[in-house]
């Protein structure tokens, strides 16, 4: 009888062991636009030849060339050359010829849409992205969740996005 005791008290325990708590904390973006901007102003204390702007949407910009061409908006497509690096500097991201409409239907970054049209064609800025305007909780590749992100980018072209009639 205590054999029997003994093993159901352990299939007991083994079973109340095996509750499921795997599950991440639920994500809160207030806290972590909190936790981004600290990290920013942290980046930036340390890089003081960056006299980057917050933008009231929460990214950083430093307009390194104003630009002399068309005004950009977010009807226009672009064609850029961009470098993305995490803020240890290493590089993720590069591309010398990527053309993305700026609109709100299309897939890229947040980031992008909002810090793009601050130069006009030929200007080049700095965006240094909270995770918030960058890929967020979920990551991308081998950006992980919640990263604050940084691209540099040089506006080659723009050109209106014409509506369909």
């Amino acid at each position: 009888m205590k054999k029997y005791l003994f093993i159901l008290s352990m299939v007991v325990l083994g079973l109340s062991s095996c509750t499921k708590n795997d599950a991440p904390p639920p994500f809160d973006p207030v806290a972590q636009a909190k936790i981004d901007d600290a990290t920013i102003k942290t980046y930036l204390a340390a890089h003081s030849d960056i006299t980057a702007t917050k933008d009231s949407s929460g990214l950083y910009y430093q307009v390194i060339t104003e630009g002399t061409g068309s005004v950009i908006t977010n009807a226009s497509t672009v064609k850029v050359s961009y470098v993305g690096k995490s803020l240890n500097g290493a590089q993720f991201d590069a591309n010398e010829n990527f053309t993305t409409a700026l609109s709100a239907s299309t897939n890229i970054i947040a980031g992008w849409k909002i810090g793009v049209p601050k130069v006009k064609v030929g200007g080049k800025i700095l965006l240094i992205l909270p995770s918030g305007l960058a890929y967020g909780p979920i990551g991308n590749g081998p950006i992980a969740p919640n990263t604050v992100i940084i691209f540099t980018i040089t506006v080659k072209e723009a050109t209106p996005v014409i509506p369909a009639i």
